[in-house]
């Protein structure tokens, strides 16, 4: 068959048409992290496969590379809020989920190559209730996730880094990293790249038609067809999909290199909804989207004064309190969350596929999610 039989495209040459849109077998739309080790599995199970990914932005979109670089799997207060909603059973396989994920992305790509530095994650708490009700319900929890550490996962720490306004205790989990995420990336687009994986970047699909044997793809004024085509696009997937995923907009800060910077780790308050780290030298601080839920509910990449400023003021008052420091960028990235932690993971039909709803835990579960999404083929 002809390969313009089913192609519309304009201000295409010939050679664009038949070597990237072609006899595809497999499209996968987003490049993060879940997009990609879709795309390294698919390869995997089929090495003669044509293989092509689309990404809307000129870098991965969404919150692959816009994330905090947390390799960590709940805070203890997040952890028991999510026991009132989750039977305990969903919540050890969501930690458990989370946590054999971080180890596929640290043996896909090597410590190295990815930043990792095992330095702990720490809980602090600013409301005396939360603390009381979480170091109460510790013991309950550390046994529930006994069967996958083999020992305590929280632990309660003294203040050592002299944070301000907080119990002078908090909860350490020594099973929690770093990576730097960035490196990251950039390693699992080699990795792709090394197995011939095309990937096509400011590239925005519009919309799909779903046939007996085919998948049309159309994107602005062309179309192509695929045999398969799997969505991996989280907070953005409402466009193609409908499935219960809200996009979620979580806004951070990096600070200039401090001097002298002792904070080592990674930190979360306030069930989670905050969250620091160091890096280079520097503070990388995010959250406040319990500011305003519903105005963060947004694709748009922006940020906001009121949270941007509640981040500022922490960072004086709780963070850095004794050192002086500048603010040097500010970003905002997109999770995909909903009315369940666990990731929508799926047929949508016999050649239309998706893994969506990360839930703002994409460093864990991504890698895992990709070789789900595409071990459904």
């Amino acid at each position: 068959m002809d390969l313009f039989s089913f192609i519309i495209m304009k201000n295409f040459s010939y050679w664009e048409i038949k070597e990237w849109f072609s006899n595809v077998d497999f499209t996968i739309i987003g490049s993060g992290i879940v997009g990609l080790n879709c795309a390294i599995r698919l390869k995997e199970k089929f090495p003669t496969a044509k293989v092509l990914v689309l990404e809307k932005g000129m870098l991965p979109q969404g919150a692959s590379t816009k994330n905090a670089g947390f390799a960590c799997f709940g805070s203890l207060s997040e952890l028991i809020q999510d026991l009132a909603s989750h039977s305990e059973q969903e919540v050890l396989d969501l930690v458990k989920k989370r946590w054999n994920g971080l180890q596929l992305l640290r043996k896909n790509l090597g410590d190295q190559n990815i930043g990792f530095e095992l330095n702990k994650g720490y809980e602090l708490f600013i409301n005396n209730d939360l603390y009381e009700s979480s170091i109460s319900k510790m013991n309950q929890v550390n046994k529930l996730l006994h069967p996958i550490f083999k020992e305590d996962t929280f632990k309660k720490s003294d203040n050592i880094f002299q944070f301000k306004n907080i119990k002078e205790q908090y909860v350490v989990n020594q099973f929690e990293g770093q990576i730097d995420t960035g490196k990251m990336m950039k390693a699992l687009l080699f990795k792709a790249q090394k197995l011939e994986i095309q990937i096509v970047n400011n590239f925005t699909v519009d919309s799909f038609e779903d046939y007996s044997n085919k998948v049309t793809v159309h994107a602005n004024d062309f179309s192509f067809t695929t045999d398969k085509l799997l969505i991996a696009t989280n907070g953005f997937s409402k466009k193609l999909l409908n499935e219960n995923v809200t996009p979620a907009r979580a806004q951070v800060l990096i600070t200039k290199p401090i001097k002298n910077l002792h904070i080592k780790g990674t930190f979360h308050f306030d069930e989670g909804y905050y969250y620091f780290r160091n890096i280079d030298n520097r503070i990388l601080f995010g959250g406040g989207r319990n500011l305003d839920f519903k105005g963060e509910e947004t694709t748009k990449f922006e940020t906001t004064d009121r949270i941007q400023n509640k981040l500022k003021e922490l960072l004086e008052t709780t963070i850095l309190p004794n050192a002086s420091f500048e603010v040097a960028h500010s970003w905002s990235g997109i999770m995909g969350v909903g009315n369940q932690k666990k990731a929508i993971v799926k047929n949508i039909s016999d050649n239309v596929f998706c893994g969506v709803r990360l839930g703002g835990m994409g460093v864990a579960i991504g890698s895992f999610v990709g070789k789900e999404l595409a071990d459904l083929l």
